[in-house]
């Protein structure tokens, strides 16, 4: 492509000149244009659009020269940094190798004059914030829950214990007064003054059955000993608690998945319903 041809007015025009220019597979082109196009954003001190609400998403119209602002650097480096709270680092990687190859190419046709993308910030992604293994147990624990929830994730925490093991629990197993289990139950199991808290309250007016039941009456077919013989729920299933927690906590979670039920058996400070 000849230097002689007028410089592009807007980014966008600028990206697709490049893309022209570089060769590439058309798979390829199409992963640097929407890597390309997903820097216009923070051109303009805007948040890039993520997951479902970048497909389709619309760009904003960026005029070439706003990458000769002084001023670039410091935008693009912010929209890195809130990227990465929910992006792979491989994927930004990849995005700020676009970004070099392009704006040097641009620099290359004298379209712009300085390239921010030399920027040594820009070198690399920076490091994900995540929470530490211990906020994340506390978090969980501080969320707005249905008792039964609570209770079963308190007891997770502050027992350590697999949740097979919880989820068997019987009324009859536990010694509440000793916060342990009696000699009958399947596994020796201990908590602390949360689980000892609440437990009373999800017990109220049971005496015998599961611990953790269903909030449904059970089916017939269910057996006798996974039956509530005062309500008539089943026994919580190991399925069912994993999808409740990993969907209270998807909020907490910079990915947007939600947690496993494993993030409560890390250790925490000291913590009360």
């Amino acid at each position: 492509m000849s230097k002689d041809q007028p410089a592009p007015v807007e980014f966008g025009a600028a990206v697709d000149r490049y893309l022209a220019a570089a060769g590439l597979s058309t798979a390829s082109r199409r992963v640097y244009r929407i890597s390309l196009l997903g820097w216009a954003w923070p051109l303009v001190d805007r948040r890039t659009p993520t997951g479902h609400d970048r497909r389709g998403a619309h760009p904003p119209a960026v005029p070439l020269a706003a990458l000769d602002d002084p001023e670039t650097p410091k935008r693009l480096r912010r929209g890195l940094a809130d990227r990465s709270a929910t992006t792979q680092p491989s994927t930004l990687t990849r995005e700020l190798a676009c970004l070099r190859a392009a704006t040097a190419w641009w620099l290359a046709q004298g379209w712009i004059t300085t390239d921010p993308a030399l920027d040594p910030a820009l070198t690399q992604p920076p490091t994900p914030l995540r929470l530490p293994p211990p906020d994340r147990a506390r978090a969980a624990l501080a969320l707005r829950a249905p008792l039964r929830e609570l209770t079963l994730w308190y007891v997770l925490h502050e027992s350590r214990a697999p949740v097979e093991h919880v989820l068997a629990l019987d009324i009859d197993h536990l010694d509440l007064p000793a916060r342990h289990t009696r000699p009958r139950a399947t596994a020796r199991l201990s908590w602390g003054e949360g689980t000892a808290r609440l437990l009373p309250l999800l017990l109220a007016g049971r005496t015998a059955g599961p611990v953790f039941v269903t909030a449904r009456r059970a089916p017939a077919t269910t057996p006798p000993a996974d039956r509530c013989p005062v309500t008539g729920r089943g026994r919580l299933s190991y399925r069912r608690a994993a999808e409740l927690f990993t969907a209270a906590t998807r909020p907490l979670d910079p990915s947007g998945h939600g947690w496993t039920l494993l993030a409560l058996r890390e250790r925490a400070g000291r913590t009360t319903p």
